[in-house]
């Protein structure tokens, strides 16, 4: 994946620990946008004593698959989560079609997502097309695709903090306004 091709579109990476805020961040950016936007988000999945036990993938569409779980089951291994490829790549997938006049949210560029090798392809599709991202991706590791989305030169990296996280979704937003081209 090429890193010096500035592109058209905006690129925003949102970035913090876990728990601070991203996803939260990326559905009220999709809520603000008003059908301006297509992707996916991800969600803990919690047994009824409040463990979690698992992700689920929700595309903006509203269609669901399970990401991962720590029940039985197969496919790659991601900390004690085993990662559903298949049904994660049949939801997240068809929801990261490009479109030249729509933001692409991807919550998150993460290591159980990039267990699908499609997953990957995609992503570098869409960064090397002019549309508008705006993804979530670790503050640390995650291993070299991760690390090459982080140096994408025309990208903007936002630390997400208890402190801005209630006003970065109209910022946001607004940045992806077509009156902020």
């Amino acid at each position: 994946m090429s890193r010096t091709r500035c592109s058209a579109g905006k690129r925003i990476l949102l970035t913090g620990p876990p728990g601070c805020g991203k996803t939260t961040v990326v559905r009220k950016v999709a809520d603000l946008l008003r059908g301006g936007a297509s992707g996916f988000y991800t969600e803990e999945v919690r047994d009824d004593k409040g463990q979690r036990i698992g992700f689920r993938v929700i595309s903006l569409d509203g269609k669901r698959g399970e990401l991962a779980s720590k029940g039985p089951c197969s496919g790659p291994r991601v900390g004690s989560y085993r990662v559903n490829v298949k049904a994660f790549e049949q939801i997240a997938l068809p929801s990261m079609e490009v479109e030249a006049d729509r933001v692409l949210l991807i919550d998150e560029i993460g290591k159980m997502e990039c267990s699908s090798e499609e997953f990957v392809r995609r992503v570098e599709k869409a960064f090397e097309s002019e549309t508008s991202i705006l993804a979530t991706i670790p503050l640390r590791g995650g291993g070299d695709f991760i690390d090459s989305i982080r140096r994408w030169l025309d990208a903007e990296t936002v630390l997400v903090t208890r402190e801005n996280r209630e006003a970065l979704p109209e910022q946001l937003a607004a940045k992806f306004s077509p009156s902020a081209a």
